[in-house]
């Protein structure tokens, strides 16, 4: 399928939420609608490795039979159900009974069925706790299919089901059943309802733009930019991954290079945004065993991988991105302050956690590796705690890079923010730092502010090549910044402002002259004429 097909998928599915949505809150009905879209996305997996698994056994049914293949065949073999599911659980890491498959449950909402509001919650039921060990485990702990916000009574409930279903699958069918445009499709729409999320987006989207610099960035070879991107990542983090599209662009931009990740770690603390997220990573094509997010808060770390006090066992990333919660308020309380992450730099004030991500993610960086984070320009200048954290960052020699952003960028603040990039292995001992935040570097909208695909390859460029380039970027050596007390705000080292044309009065004057004195020959030559006519002179 195209990439223009795909986005117009994504459009056609839009249009049905946009259509069906009607009264209901946006976030409820993004997650029946993605969750609906995520049972398709298996079940047509799990049909595909079926007919590979039963071969000539696999059941051919005509085109008026209603049925679902693997139901004739579960009714025909009973004896071999255990058997097959055994292989199945092996090879695709997960079971589906047929009464469960989204073919099924599509079918029941075109003929209206009354069970289908039942047959529908006992298949999230059966795939979160039958499936496969932990992979959808509390899944779908968030779709209430018996909320009275689908209906009062259950009859309300199953129509309004029915309905949807019904519309996804008819949208759905237009296309390719390939189930790699599902993922696109999914990706679509989780942007679209952040969209029209106001704040809320910031707790489950990246912009796809910026979520490119970081990706882009990261993949690069830490050591020396210039030699492109590295063939392989070993494990890869973001610990607030909230729908883990920013993820899942660090593995799109490395296997667009024919490179490949290891492993892929994500945290996020909000349930919903959770369960969004491991969706997200099936729905691309991420194995189970290829991924692991994990429900915490990141600042309590209650992630048991990250709290290994060997040396030798602990946890590196190779790559870290993060866009955590600006300048989000945190118990600061004295205990922690002995905290591995914390206890070299000091804490950062209850009234702003910025420095707080920016901590965990670094202690956890490997010597080899780079992380960039989406913050705030606060922390670039900010005093007190913050600006003793900042300076031993620098004066570690920390702190690679600091990218300045457009204001009105995101869905969920208006706010300018900064992209800070850290390195354990830095060879230079200069700042690079860009600001790419001028009128001529963004496109203006109507509502949000686009970075075109020119401005961002002209960022991931200049850090690349660490270009020093006239009103947009510059290397700042170490000796300045202490001069400015180590003070980061960027229009201090790069300044946008066009330099006034310099004036030499000399040659206005004598413009000035010359033009008087051809305006007084022009006077009388023009009074002759006059006085030839007998007319008034000027």
């Amino acid at each position: 399928m195209t990439l223009k097909q795909q986005q117009q998928l994504g459009k056609t599915l839009w249009a049905i939420a946009d259509e069906l949505r009607g009264s209901m809150n946006a976030d409820d009905f993004r997650d029946y609608m993605l969750s609906f879209l995520f049972l398709r996305y298996l079940s047509d997996n799990y049909e595909s490795a079926a007919k590979k698994e039963l071969k000539k056994d696999y059941p051919q049914l005509e085109v008026y039979d209603n049925r679902t293949p693997l139901s004739v065949w579960y009714n025909d073999n009973k004896e071999d159900i255990i058997e097959f599911e055994k292989q199945m659980r092996r090879k695709v890491h997960y079971v589906i009974e047929p009464n469960y498959l989204w073919s099924n449950i599509s079918e029941l909402a075109r003929t209206q069925h009354d069970d289908l509001l039942r047959t529908l919650d006992k298949g999230f039921r059966y795939i979160e706790n039958e499936s496969f060990e932990s992979t959808f485990q509390g899944l779908f702990s968030e779709i209430n299919l018996n909320s009275e916000k689908l209906g009062k009574t259950y009859t309300e409930r199953n129509k309004k089901l029915c309905t949807i279903i019904t519309k996804i699958s008819e949208g759905i069918a237009k296309f390719s059943t390939n189930t790699d445009i599902l993922g696109d499709a999914y990706e679509y729409l989780i942007g679209q309802f952040a969209a029209g999320s106001g704040k809320k987006a910031g707790e489950f989207y990246t912009p796809q733009e910026i979520s490119t610099i970081l990706s882009e960035i990261v993949t690069l070879d830490s050591q020396d930019p210039t030699t492109g991107k590295k063939k392989k990542l070993d494990k890869v983090l973001d610990f607030t991954c909230g729908s883990g599209s920013l993820l899942l662009n660090v593995k799109r931009k490395l296997e667009d290079n024919n490179g490949h990740i290891g492993k892929i770690y994500g945290q996020e603390k909000n349930i919903t945004t959770y369960n969004l997220a491991r969706m997200n990573m099936l729905l691309h094509g991420v194995k189970d065993t290829e991924f692991e997010i994990h429900h915490g808060d990141t600042l309590d770390n209650d992630w048991d991988i990250l709290n290994e006090m060997n040396p030798a066992k602990k946890m590196e990333f190779d790559a870290i991105v993060a866009n955590p919660p600006f300048s989000l308020r945190w118990d600061s309380k004295e205990a922690i302050a002995d905290d591995f992450r914390f206890k070299s730099y000091g804490l950062a004030p209850k009234s702003a956690a910025d420095f707080s991500f920016l901590l965990h993610g670094f202690h956890f960086l490997s010597g080899e590796g780079t992380m960039a984070i989406i913050l705030p320009h606060g922390v670039l200048f900010r005093g007190g705690a913050e600006e003793k954290i900042r300076t031993k960052l620098l004066k570690d020699n920390s702190i690679d890079t600091v990218i300045g952003l457009p204001s009105n960028l995101f869905f969920s603040t208006g706010i300018p923010v900064c992209i800070l990039v850290l390195k354990k292995c830095k060879k230079h001992d200069d700042i690079l730092f860009i600001n790419a935040s001028s009128d001529e570097n963004f496109e203006k909208g109507k509502r949000q502010n686009n970075l075109r695909e020119e401005d961002i390859q002209k960022i991931v460029k200049t850090y690349q090549f660490r270009e020093d380039i006239s009103r947009y970027s510059r290397k700042v050596s170490m000796d300045e910044i202490e001069k400015n007390d180590y003070n980061l705000n960027i229009s201090r080292y790069v300044n946008t402002t066009i330099a006034e044309e310099r004036i030499d009065l000399k040659i206005v004057n004598d413009n000035l002259i010359d033009i008087n004195k051809k305006i007084k020959e022009a006077t009388e030559k023009h009074n002759a004429f006059l006085k030839e006519l007998g007319l008034p002179l000027i």
